[in-house]
């Protein structure tokens, strides 16, 4: 299973092999300075953002690799029935993607993981507990 934990001033998605194949993605690695909010999703399903893009999408078990959307790319390694470490990166963040999310085995687990990794990032927004959401095409910002 996908581990993501912070690595000296890094964050890191871990995967094993297999994941790793079915991805058709390396280890995912992010500096601590991009990541804006770390949240905890408790419905898998609701961490997952636009189109499948490249990976392993099996409906209601088991969703790897890349998503494409409006704002960008997210990347997630998510299975049914467990919560999601969802991790928000600045645009500038070497690791080209908006999101990273990735399934832990309980709920404790998830919240002691977000709390660690906003621990150790040293510019987190705190303004809002929620993912922000995905900008609508077309809409003016003014």
């Amino acid at each position: 299973m996908a581990r993501i934990f912070v690595d000296g001033d890094d964050l890191v998605v871990y995967l094993s092999w297999r994941e790793r194949a079915a991805a058709r993605h390396g280890n995912v690695r992010a500096p601590l300075t991009a990541v804006i909010r770390v949240t905890v999703e408790p419905d898998w399903w609701r961490a997952l953002r636009g189109v499948p893009h490249r990976g392993v999408w099996i409906p209601g078990t088991w969703c790897i690799g890349t998503r494409s959307h409006q704002a960008g790319m997210d990347f997630v390694a998510i299975r049914s029935g467990r919560p999601v470490v969802c991790v928000e990166l600045r645009t500038s963040s070497p690791a080209s993607f908006s999101l990273l999310g990735v399934s832990v085995a309980t709920l404790a687990e998830a919240t002691n993981t977000a709390q660690s990794i906003r621990g150790k990032a040293p510019e987190i927004d705190t303004s809002t507990p929620w993912r922000q959401p995905l900008p609508v095409p077309g809409e003016n910002s003014a």
